[in-house]
């Protein structure tokens, strides 16, 4: 399983929801907020103002860590 920017942030819950801890730890507290979930993690990561890269990075290390 790997995640890529443009999945929603429902899909990747769908995919794994243990995920959602690593959007929050990242500063993304609004994962279980509706209109979330059809936000892409790029279109999340750019209204919050958060690095994609990097939470790119922490979201596929804790999917490849499973």
């Amino acid at each position: 399983m790997q995640a890529t920017k443009d999945m929603t942030i429902g899909e990747l819950l769908m995919m794994d929801r243990g995920a959602g801890m690593i959007l929050m730890q990242n500063g993304m507290h609004c994962v279980g907020c509706p209109s979330a979930a059809g936000e892409t993690l790029e279109e999340a990561s750019m209204v919050h103002g958060m690095d994609i890269d990097k939470l790119m990075k922490d979201i596929n290390e804790y999917l490849a860590s499973k």
